[in-house]
């Protein structure tokens, strides 16, 4: 056994189970592919400042849970906390919203990394898929990501999820609602770095998770009560166009989300299975990150879905995913020349797209059964010298357990037939 072991928060993804995280990522993907999101990939890590401006000071992201370190050269980076603030970074740098396309649809795949409390569904290192539309203000667009992560889920078939919504105004009316707030929040018993919370961004607050703070918000005022008509009208079409598209979704006044970058539409994904961990991604919109970076004015919107709480998710309801057999056809040579034979087949079914495998190390026959059973395939061929001499390899079925001779010429049109 090796001295070291996966840092403390973190896991290693291995077969059998890895399999399922694949499917669930592209299960997320697809239905953003059919939609126009190209894919993009940003580094692992970034200029603080990104995070520091984008996802807000006031967030337990950036105050408490952010890897920071300085490189050799002075610099002072972060691991990417979570994929937005990067994508708009690298849009912006490679001037994509310049091509007069827009909005510029991207989705990507990737590990983030926060300093957390480790528990079921949360880690220090965990993987998202996520979708941003940039530069188009429009409840369309708004609908149309929740819609197409509705479709991803249902598509693995899970069901026991819930979408809860919201609207968290713009910058006409969230000020008003923003002084209203914070003289709420300054007549309640809260400790003092609440209270300093509560004066650089108070909506934070509400997203408090400890029981004594939220016993005292009872009575807080809802944001909803003082939108603008402009935002009321954004976020009922929003309301509207999902409906109109089966998707079923719970109001939430007091849905803010963890990140200080939202505007209008605020949405998350929750699964009552997963315990106190229940949000299996989220995200909205957010008009103004663009300038907050340095960029010109470009209304977005996005989510990013958790994979790994999505497998839990999966589990938590009993859900087997359809996945491809990892092996179809194992090759079991007896001696030097059925290994030459037998190689050459394997090689020329993985051209045609079969997956097979292969007997390595010279087992004898026993042990290479055993190895073709724990390999989950079909069929297994086995040759050896008086085999080959009667110019056949012998072909079984592991489900029937039926042995018959096929010509070596003939057997790998053979298995592509039964195989489909």
């Amino acid at each position: 056994m090796s001295t070291f072991q996966a840092p403390k928060g973190t896991y290693d993804l291995l077969p059998p189970r890895s399999a399922a995280f694949l499917a669930v990522r592209e299960a997320i993907a697809a239905p953003l592919r059919n939609s126009g999101y190209g894919y993009i990939e940003t580094p692992g890590f970034e200029n603080v400042e990104l995070f520091a401006r984008g996802v807000g000071e006031s967030t337990d992201i950036v105050t408490k849970e952010m890897y920071a370190f300085e490189t050799k050269g002075g610099d002072r980076l972060a691991l990417r906390p979570e994929g937005t603030a990067s994508v708009l970074r690298a849009a912006l740098e490679a001037n994509l919203h310049r091509q007069g396309n827009l909005p510029v649809k991207l989705w990507y795949s990737g590990s983030y990394y926060r300093y957390e409390q480790p528990q079921a569904g949360r880690y220090r290192h965990f993987s998202q898929v996520g979708a941003e539309a940039i530069g188009a203000e429009d409840p369309a667009l708004d609908a149309e990501l929740i819609i197409l992560a509705d479709q991803a889920y249902r598509s693995l078939g899970l069901r026991n999820f819930r979408i809860l919504l919201n609207s968290l105004g713009d910058k006409e009316c969230r000020p008003v609602y923003r002084e209203a707030l914070q003289a709420f929040l300054r007549g309640l018993d809260l400790d003092e770095e609440t209270l300093r919370r509560a004066d650089i961004n108070p909506l934070r607050v509400l997203d408090d998770k400890r029981r004594d703070v939220q016993q005292q918000l009872t009575g807080a005022p809802l944001l909803r009560d003082y939108l603008c008509d402009a935002c009321k009208a954004y976020h009922e079409e929003v309301r509207e166009l999902i409906t109109a598209a089966g998707v079923v979704f719970e109001d939430d006044a007091k849905l803010v989300r963890g990140l200080d970058y939202y505007t209008r539409t605020t949405f998350e994904f929750v699964h009552d299975g997963l315990g106190s961990q229940s949000a299996v991604g989220g995200g909205g919109r957010y008009d103004g990150l663009s300038e907050m970076i340095g960029g010109p004015a470009l209304p977005s919107v996005g989510w990013a879905l958790g994979v790994d709480r999505t497998v839990l998710a999966l589990e938590a309801e009993g859900v087997e995913l359809r996945l491809p057999a990892s092996t179809s056809v194992f090759a079991v040579p007896l001696g030097e020349e059925a290994r030459r034979v037998l190689f050459a087949k394997v090689t020329e079914l993985r051209k045609l797209g079969v997956a097979a495998d292969f007997s390595y190390g010279g087992k004898g026959l026993k042990g290479a059964m055993k190895n073709a059973n724990r390999s989950g395939a079909r069929y297994t061929i086995v040759a050896g010298e008086r085999d080959l001499a009667e110019g056949v390899v012998q072909l079984k079925d592991m489900e029937s357990g039926e042995q018959s001779a096929v010509g070596v010429n003939e057997i790998v049109a053979e298995l592509e037939s039964r195989l489909g």
